[in-house]
């Protein structure tokens, strides 16, 4: 399961209380390990290095302001965007496949 987290140093303009891009894949990617026991790795794309042709799409995308950015992405569907919460990326993990851990707490 592929997770992207789109997104610059600078903070979203929009999103005044999100935290920065960087940090939030970085803490996405501790609380999923946390939930499901192993890791499931969050990619970073810079908005302005994007390496991939779908990187490119995206980036492109919030850089015409059609999405805030962090932008979460997973394959073609968008997960969030601006600040992003954890509930219904669990759930959309959960939905595809993915079962918290006897370890993990349940708390959303």
């Amino acid at each position: 399961m592929d997770l992207t987290v789109y997104g610059a140093e600078a903070v979203c303009a929009s999103c005044a209380q999100a935290p920065p891009s960087k940090a939030t894949a970085e803490w996405l990617e501790a609380a999923l390990v946390r939930k499901f026991g192993k890791p499931l790795p969050v990619r970073y794309v810079d908005i302005f290095q994007p390496e991939t042709e779908k990187d490119r799409y995206f980036c492109e995308k919030i850089k015409s302001d059609d999405y805030f950015f962090p932008l979460l992405v997973s394959g073609s569907e968008v997960l969030g965007e601006g600040f992003i919460s954890l509930k219904p990326v669990l759930l959309f993990l959960e939905k595809n496949g993915l079962t918290v851990s006897e370890s993990g707490s349940g708390e959303q």
